[in-house]
This record gives C-alpha cells, sequence and structure tokens, in this order.
C-alpha cells in the first residue's frame, strides 16, 4: 500500500489517487464541457449576435441573455431575424457557433437531416437539434445536481442520528427506509408527479425527496463504526455536545461514500428526468430536454437523428458521471490506494 506523502492532506492523497485513474479523468473532462455548454448556452446556440456594430455603437446582444428579462427590453422586443427594424442598419456582426434560439420555429426546415444548415437536423417545428440540446444541457444538468442537493441534506441528518444514537432512532429510520425501498424508485416518481402540476421545479423536489435512502443508509453505516472510536470518546469524555461531536468530529470523516453516491445519483437524476420528458411528464414545452428531443423521432420514424444525438448525449453524460463516481470511490478507498501505477 502506497504511503501517503509527508505534508499532504485528505483531499490532497484523494486528488492524487483520483489522477491515476485516466478513465476517471476522462469522465471529468465531459463533465467540465457539459458544464461549458450549459453555462454557455447562450453564446453558443443563439440567433442573437455575439457582437455586432451599428451606427450608434458596439453591442452584445448574445451577452444579455444573462440579464432578467425586464432589464432586457430591447432584445425582447427585437425579431432577430429582421434586427434592422429596432437596432437601424448593421455594419457588421458575429453570430454564435449555432446560430438559431433553441425555439425558434421554420416550418420550411422541419424534420430536416444534418447538413451544414442544421448541423445535427431539425424537429417536428424546424427547430435546430444542435441548439436544443446545448440547452437541453442546462435542464439536465441542473435536475441532477438540484435533485441530489435535496436528496443529501436530507438523508445526511437522519442517517447521522440513525447511526449516532441507535436504539430506537435507528430502528424508526431502517423501518421507513425499508418501505421506501420497496417501491421502485422510477414508478414512485411517475406517481407522484401525476398529482402535481408539470414544472421542472416538481421533477428536482420529487426526484431529491425519493433519493434520500442511499445516502441516509451509507451515512448510518459510518456513524455506526465512527461512534466507538477512541477520538469520539474523547470528545465525548471532555463535555462536547452531541451536536458538536456529530457535526464537527464524525460528520466531516463519514461524508466520503455519500460525495461518491451523490455522483452517481447526478447520472442517475439525469436519466430519470430524460425517461420523464421522454413519457410527456418532465419539463413543460417547449424548454428544451433531451428526453423529450427523442420523444419526437416516434411521429417520424425515419428521424434517426433525433433518436442518436441527444441519446448519445444522455449515454456520454452518464457515463462520464459513472466513471467520475468510480473513480472517486476507488481514490477514497484505502484499500485500492496503490493499486494504479503513476
Amino acid at each position: 500500500m502506497a504511503e501517503r506523502e509527508v505534508g499532504k492532506g485528505y483531499w490532497a492523497e484523494t486528488w492524487r489517487q483520483f489522477r491515476k485513474n485516466y478513465l476517471a479523468m476522462f469522465g471529468l473532462v465531459v463533465v467540465g464541457v457539459m458544464f461549458f455548454a450549459a453555462i454557455s448556452a447562450p453564446l453558443l446556440a443563439n440567433d442573437r449576435p455575439l457582437v455586432m456594430k451599428t451606427a450608434t455603437g458596439f453591442w452584445f446582444p448574445a451577452l444579455r441573455d444573462y440579464l432578467p428579462e425586464k432589464w432586457d427590453r430591447a432584445n425582447n422586443e427585437t425579431d432577430w431575424s429582421s434586427p434592422e427594424d429596432k437596432w437601424g442598419k448593421i455594419e457588421w456582426r458575429i453570430m454564435p457557433p449555432a446560430p438559431y434560439h433553441p425555439d425558434r420555429i421554420d416550418l420550411t426546415h422541419f424534420y430536416e437531416g444534418p447538413s451544414r444548415r442544421h448541423l445535427l437536423g431539425t424537429d417536428d417545428r424546424g427547430r435546430d437539434l444542435l441548439s436544443r440540446l446545448i440547452w437541453g444541457s442546462r435542464i439536465s444538468l441542473s435536475v441532477g445536481f438540484v435533485a441530489v442537493g435535496i436528496a443529501v441534506l436530507l438523508g445526511v441528518p437522519v442517517g447521522a442520528a440513525a447511526g449516532y444514537y441507535g436504539g430506537t432512532v435507528d430502528a424508526i429510520v431502517l423501518r421507513v427506509v425499508e418501505v421506501i425501498i420497496c417501491f421502485p424508485t422510477f414508478f414512485l416518481i411517475l406517481a407522484i408527479l401525476a398529482f402535481l402540476p408539470q414544472s421542472i421545479f416538481n421533477i428536482m423536489v420529487v426526484i431529491g425527496i425519493t433519493g434520500w435512502v442511499d445516502p441516509a443508509r451509507l451515512i448510518r453505516g459510518e456513524f455506526l463504526k465512527l461512534r466507538g472510536v477512541q477520538y469520539v470518546e474523547a470528545v465525548r469524555a471532555i463535555g462536547a455536545s452531541n451536536w458538536r461531536t456529530i457535526f464537527r468530529h464524525i460528520l466531516p470523516n463519514a461524508i466520503a461514500p455519500v460525495l461518491v453516491s451523490a455522483t452517481f445519483g447526478v447520472a442517475s437524476a439525469i436519466l430519470y428526468e430524460s425517461a420523464l420528458s421522454y413519457l410527456g411528464f418532465g419539463v413543460p414545452p417547449p424548454t428544451p430536454s433531451w428526453g423529450e428531443a427523442i420523444s419526437q423521432a416516434e411521429q417520424f420514424i425515419d428521424a434517426w437523428w433525433l433518436t442518436l444525438f441527444p441519446g448519445f448525449a444522455i449515454f456520454l453524460t452518464v457515463t462520464a458521471y459513472n466513471l467520475v463516481g468510480e473513480g472517486f470511490r476507488d481514490a477514497t478507498d484505502p484499500r485500492l490506494r496503490g493499486t494504479r501505477k503513476e
């Protein structure tokens, strides 16, 4: 087993071990690219110019997409198919790589295959598929991270209380967990969403409140192992409160497995959101979503691009998160440290 380098903390050692896993690093790069696409969506896929020169000066319409609508009336009132009506003569302009707004309808080019005009083709309303995939990454990543955040915030305190106090508290938590895991997660989510309005907020909350079980079980197991170690006994002996013992001394040493589980949870949440959108329970149209793009292929069986490209985006993103999760798990497990060559 490789010895920890002198002067390196736990997380520095974890990162050193993580870097040895080339598949995990590849997954991390893919995740980084997805984050960049989601954050930079107005600059990558938009019918508004990145920069344009008019008689009154330079303007950056695409950047103004980051502003609230009430602060951006000039852009919102502009028909960008003929912007001269609002802005006057445009001397020159630089457009985004995908110069189409994700909601822009063009019925003269519906169900058009990949071409120089539309690199990944169009859907049933003539909307550019590449633009909708870029903007759809915002929905997928938002649902993944917010839902997992809710699950962790719910599961960690419950699991910590069960593992630390034991007895009746532990028994009650375990019975609740056993009841919840009896139901298939996806069908439980479907059943709850059937009674709620269709919105991205409801999707994130429902996926989160149905996913707290795994973080709770992991934290409970870690607390059962750590509550009897010497440093915890020493903290109790000097009169530290239960609150301080749990959150200051035990939780920091028990959180790593939960972070590993959360990485896998993001991948699962993205799959759930895509499946819900495919079935019509996801984000309401016309909001772009990867699952909703795939569902449109049912209406036109020859539109293979509506299945291939969104499906590949889902596959690549979920695989990347799973690779990162596996790499993180290996890096935090002392039994696996030193098993990979530098």
